[in-house]
């Protein structure tokens, strides 16, 4: 009877070595007991059965050959089968009587990943679907205030790849929850801030020129047109203007460029009084004492060409009476397009100002920029230190200044006058650097009116214009 059971047994246990061993998984499947093609189709049928992609609340099964994935069978197989083969037949045939694993081996996983073809899914087939693109904030027309920008979602391309890269090697774990984030609102561009800038004028109740001047101190950008809201069409930019008290910060640059420390109190008392009073006598004065006794508008004049600004110039002292001391040709006033008839002794540009600015901004943050190099260091960033402070003294409380918080530093020159010819104002300037918790930047601002330009319309155009301006670069400060 003993021999007739073994015999059975043996019997029994030479089918069951026929097939893969108990015990024995593969990629993590029980073959035990199964064929050759009984398991193939098993491993199919776990790890080519779609596996379920969660965009938050949304839900798509994708099956893994769509993203790339596929099996390498017969390797797997392979090794399983000398699993197989590799119990000796007495010692496999022991523990089959015994009910034990023959084998507890567990053959790896062994498979094609395409990490391109996932992405390429990710993007064309679910972000396009469902990523919701955060919204800039949008201008209110003709106002100085922006609509609030939207948040929106994006997918996390790698570590959602990472998830699903997981799941399709799971036998289990066939969920994909894909990584997904908050986008802030993005800042709007540059030309939708002139779009919302020449909104502002043509809402205001002047009639004039205005030509603005922007550059961005952090990343370069510049903005820079002439908008009238009753023209047709806006005019080229680089119209020569009266400087007026505006080239009083080319004066500061000049008598810096002459002093050396220890400086002088009285000719620091003249610089003070130059640009917070804006006062021409002491103007006259410092220019005098530093710059030369007789020709120090031209010594000005050609130290704003050493710097390559062709426009600007000084030919004669404030003082009336004071002669003419030479009349100076510039690309902009020998345009024929428009004329402001400016003073024929003192011209600039927004252009102009915006750039000498940008030199003190540099030269006083990190001793760069151009007046370093074009004066052979006889400025030095203490100087510059210097020049911006005074002109951050000039706390007038309108114009730039109006329209940013009054915690805002305005390191600044504005620049107006009652002409002889008739009396009136024709052209109103400010030109300034705006320290600003979104970033620095450099205005200026020109309004000219050939019949008059009246202060208060005037300046509540500039302090809207520059409130919009303000606001665009602390968009994410509000």
């Amino acid at each position: 009877m003993t021999v007739f059971l073994t015999t059975v047994e043996l019997v029994r246990y030479a089918r069951v070595r026929a097939t893969f061993p108990t015990g024995l998984r593969v990629a993590g499947v029980p073959v035990g007991g199964l064929t050759y093609e009984e398991a193939s189709e098993r491993l199919v049928q776990v790890y080519l059965a779609p596996i379920e992609l969660r965009y938050q609340e949304s839900r798509m099964l994708v099956r893994p050959a769509s993203l790339g994935f596929s099996l390498k069978i017969e390797n797997m197989l392979a090794a399983a089968d000398k699993q197989r083969v590799a119990e000796s037949f007495w010692s496999g045939f022991w523990k089959y009587l015994w009910n034990k694993p023959i084998s507890s081996k567990d053959i790896p996983l062994d498979a094609v990943y395409d990490d391109a073809r996932v992405s390429a899914y990710l993007k064309n087939e679910i972000a396009i679907r469902y990523d919701i693109p955060a919204t800039p904030p949008m201008p209110v027309p003709g106002e100085s205030v922006f609509y609030p920008g939207v948040s929106g979602t994006e997918m996390d391309y790698d570590l959602s790849l990472q998830r699903i890269n997981a799941a399709l090697a799971s036998s289990s774990e066939r969920v994909v929850n894909l990584e997904i984030r908050q986008t802030r609102a993005p800042t709007p561009s540059i030309r939708l801030l002139e779009i919302m800038l020449k909104d502002i004028i043509d809402a205001s109740s002047f009639d004039g020129l205005v030509e603005l001047y922007l550059k961005d101190l952090q990343t370069g950008l510049v903005l820079h047109f002439t908008h009238s809201r009753i023209g047709d069409e806006d005019i080229p930019v680089n119209v020569a203007y009266s400087a007026w008290s505006t080239i009083k910060i080319p004066v500061l640059i000049s008598a810096f460029r002459r002093l050396s420390s220890p400086y002088d109190e009285t000719v620091l008392k003249l610089m003070e009084q130059m640009v917070d009073r804006s006062d021409n006598d002491s103007t006259d004065a410092l220019a005098k004492v530093v710059i030369g006794s007789t020709f120090a508008p031209l010594d000005v004049t050609k130290d704003m060409q050493a710097l390559g600004l062709t426009n600007t110039f000084w030919s004669r002292f404030f003082m009336l009476g004071s002669p003419p001391l030479q009349i100076f040709k510039t690309p902009a006033n020998q345009r024929y397009d428009y004329n402001t008839e400016p003073d024929p002794f003192v011209q600039t540009t927004p252009e102009d100002l915006g750039l000498l600015l940008e030199d003190i901004y540099f030269c006083a943050k990190e001793y760069g920029g151009s007046l370093p190099l074009a004066f052979n260091g006889e400025i030095t960033q203490e100087e510059c230190q210097m020049m911006v402070k005074y002109l951050g003294l000039n706390r007038i409380g309108v114009l730039i200044q109006a329209g940013v918080p009054a915690n805002v530093t305005v390191a600044h020159k504005h620049g107006w006058a009652y002409e002889v010819d008739d009396g009136y104002i024709h052209t109103i300037a400010d030109a300034g650097i705006v320290y600003t918790p979104g970033g620095d930047y450099v205005l200026a601002v020109f309004a000219h009116h050939p019949v008059q330009a009246v202060f208060d319309p005037v300046n509540l155009l500039v302090a809207n214009l520059s409130a919009a301006v303000y606001n665009y670069f602390n968009l994410q400060n509000q």
